[in-house]
Protein backbone atom coordinates (compact mmCIF):
# COMPACT_ATOMS: atom_id res chain seq x y z
CA UNK A 1 0.00 0.00 0.00
CA UNK A 2 1.39 3.37 -1.02
CA UNK A 3 1.80 6.12 1.54
CA UNK A 4 -0.08 9.38 1.06
CA UNK A 5 1.57 12.76 0.62
CA UNK A 6 0.51 13.65 4.15
CA UNK A 7 2.19 10.51 5.48
CA UNK A 8 5.36 11.22 3.50
CA UNK A 9 5.48 14.74 4.91
CA UNK A 10 4.95 13.39 8.41
CA UNK A 11 7.79 10.90 7.77
CA UNK A 12 10.04 13.83 6.85
CA UNK A 13 9.07 15.87 9.90
CA UNK A 14 9.53 12.91 12.26
CA UNK A 15 12.93 12.05 10.77
CA UNK A 16 14.11 15.68 10.93
CA UNK A 17 13.19 15.83 14.62
CA UNK A 18 14.99 12.58 15.32
CA UNK A 19 18.11 13.80 13.51
CA UNK A 20 18.03 16.99 15.55
CA UNK A 21 17.86 15.03 18.80
CA UNK A 22 20.51 12.50 17.78
CA UNK A 23 23.04 15.06 16.57
CA UNK A 24 23.22 16.43 20.12
CA UNK A 25 24.63 13.06 21.20
CA UNK A 26 27.64 13.44 18.89
CA UNK A 27 29.24 15.97 21.24
CA UNK A 28 29.41 13.69 24.23
CA UNK A 29 29.03 10.19 25.49
CA UNK A 30 31.08 7.11 24.88
CA UNK A 31 32.08 5.89 21.45
CA UNK A 32 29.36 3.22 21.33
CA UNK A 33 26.64 5.80 21.93
CA UNK A 34 28.16 8.12 19.34
CA UNK A 35 28.31 5.25 16.83
CA UNK A 36 24.64 4.48 17.44
CA UNK A 37 23.70 8.15 17.04
CA UNK A 38 25.60 8.34 13.74
CA UNK A 39 23.81 5.22 12.49
CA UNK A 40 20.44 6.60 13.59
CA UNK A 41 21.05 9.93 11.88
CA UNK A 42 22.09 8.25 8.65
CA UNK A 43 18.99 6.05 8.70
CA UNK A 44 16.70 9.03 9.25
CA UNK A 45 18.39 10.96 6.45
CA UNK A 46 17.66 7.97 4.21
CA UNK A 47 14.00 8.13 5.26
CA UNK A 48 13.90 11.84 4.44
CA UNK A 49 15.37 11.22 0.99
CA UNK A 50 13.01 8.37 0.25
CA UNK A 51 9.96 10.32 1.40
CA UNK A 52 11.06 13.36 -0.62
CA UNK A 53 11.41 11.15 -3.68
CA UNK A 54 7.71 10.28 -3.44
CA UNK A 55 6.27 13.76 -2.89
CA UNK A 56 4.01 15.11 -5.60
CA UNK A 57 5.28 17.67 -8.09
CA UNK A 58 2.86 20.17 -6.53
CA UNK A 59 4.62 19.93 -3.18
CA UNK A 60 8.09 20.09 -4.71
CA UNK A 61 7.27 22.96 -7.07
CA UNK A 62 5.63 24.95 -4.27
CA UNK A 63 9.01 25.05 -2.49
CA UNK A 64 11.75 25.83 -5.01
CA UNK A 65 13.95 27.06 -2.17
CA UNK A 66 14.48 23.43 -1.15
CA UNK A 67 17.21 21.46 -2.93
CA UNK A 68 14.99 18.46 -3.71
CA UNK A 69 17.40 16.74 -6.15
CA UNK A 70 20.21 17.00 -3.61
CA UNK A 71 18.01 15.54 -0.88
CA UNK A 72 17.22 12.54 -3.07
CA UNK A 73 20.84 12.28 -4.16
CA UNK A 74 22.14 12.38 -0.60
CA UNK A 75 19.88 9.47 0.24
CA UNK A 76 21.50 7.51 -2.58
CA UNK A 77 24.98 8.39 -1.33
CA UNK A 78 24.08 7.21 2.17
CA UNK A 79 22.70 3.94 0.86
CA UNK A 80 25.27 3.12 -1.81
CA UNK A 81 28.45 4.79 -0.60
CA UNK A 82 27.96 4.37 3.12
CA UNK A 83 31.67 3.69 3.67
CA UNK A 84 32.61 7.15 2.40
CA UNK A 85 30.19 9.29 4.40
CA UNK A 86 31.82 11.99 6.52
CA UNK A 87 30.10 12.64 9.85
CA UNK A 88 30.96 16.35 9.58
CA UNK A 89 28.97 16.52 6.33
CA UNK A 90 26.08 14.74 8.02
CA UNK A 91 26.19 17.16 10.95
CA UNK A 92 26.19 20.10 8.51
CA UNK A 93 23.15 18.69 6.72
CA UNK A 94 21.26 18.17 9.97
CA UNK A 95 22.09 21.57 11.42
CA UNK A 96 21.87 23.75 8.31
CA UNK A 97 19.67 22.08 5.71
CA UNK A 98 17.04 20.13 7.60
CA UNK A 99 15.47 23.10 9.45
CA UNK A 100 14.48 24.88 6.19
CA UNK A 101 13.15 21.58 4.81
CA UNK A 102 11.02 21.03 7.91
CA UNK A 103 9.77 24.61 7.75
CA UNK A 104 8.79 24.24 4.08
CA UNK A 105 6.86 20.99 4.45
CA UNK A 106 5.26 22.16 7.69
CA UNK A 107 4.16 25.35 5.92
CA UNK A 108 2.78 23.25 3.09
CA UNK A 109 0.67 21.18 5.50
CA UNK A 110 -0.56 24.24 7.38
CA UNK A 111 -1.60 25.98 4.18
CA UNK A 112 -3.48 22.93 2.95
CA UNK A 113 -1.95 23.40 -0.51
CA UNK A 114 -2.40 20.63 -3.06
CA UNK A 115 -2.98 17.92 -0.50
CA UNK A 116 -4.79 15.12 -2.33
Amino acid sequence: MSRSVEQRIEDILDAVERCRRYVAVLDGGDSDVIDMAEDAIERNLQIIGEAANHLTSEVVEAHPEIAWPQIRGFRNILVHQYFGVDIDVIRDVVENYLPPLADAVRQHVESGEDMP
